[in-house]
């Protein structure tokens, strides 16, 4: 799983192995330690009111509601967005870059841009 975090927004990304262990588990995080306080990014399936936020002890918590964390494991679907008060939010499946990165992408879903 990965984040972007710019001005007002959050962005989670997430692998097809990400997308198959969050489906079964409901729950996923990322821990980045920075050699002392670490910085926490979670993705938790619940409520049932859109996307929200929070951030407590390090944690940012991403909740996506059970009916739209269903509806995008099991389907071709990319993602969902939506707004928590400022805050823009998007949770979006993963894709291969079309350009050459270093990064090990194996993991990551076929770029419908590549077939073009």
């Amino acid at each position: 799983m990965k984040i972007r975090i710019k001005g007002n927004s959050l962005r989670y990304r997430l692998t097809k192995r990400d997308v198959e262990q969050f489906s079964k588990e409901g729950y996923l995080e990322e821990i980045t330690n920075f050699g002392g306080p670490c910085l926490i990014y979670a993705l938790q399936r619940g409520g049932d009111d859109g996307l929200k936020a929070s951030f407590n002890n390090n944690k940012i918590l991403l909740t996506i509601p059970v009916a739209m964390a269903i509806e995008w494991a099991q389907t071709e679907r990319v993602g969902f967005e939506g707004q928590d008060n400022d805050l823009f939010l998007l949770i979006e499946k993963d894709f291969k870059c079309l350009d050459n990165v270093a990064e090990d992408q194996s993991d990551n879903y076929p770029n419908p841009q590549a077939f073009r």
